[in-house]
């Protein structure tokens, strides 16, 4: 009984490791690899230097002086500089 559990085992590990031997190699026939991910235009902050997403980040100015800042508290510290 042990001697049947032990070569179905491994018919198992057999079956299983052509298996993905099949799949890697049809995988590299694949021709078109997949496409990198679209680059997202990045702002850098005036205060700290991180760079942002402009979507999603805070905004201070308008127009072209536009600025863009991580968190709140590095567009206060802009706005003081500003001030007189």
């Amino acid at each position: 009984m042990t001697g049947w559990v032990i070569r179905l085992l491994l018919l198992y590990f057999v079956l299983r490791a052509l298996l993905r031997l099949w799949r890697g190699i049809v995988e590299g026939m694949n021709p078109a690899p997949p496409a990198p991910p679209a680059a997202v235009p990045l702002a850098r902050d005036p205060v700290c230097g991180t760079f942002v997403v402009p979507a999603r980040a805070l905004t201070g100015g308008t127009g072209a002086d536009m600025k863009y800042f991580c968190s709140e508290n590095c567009r206060r510290t802009y706005e003081a500089k500003l001030a007189p």
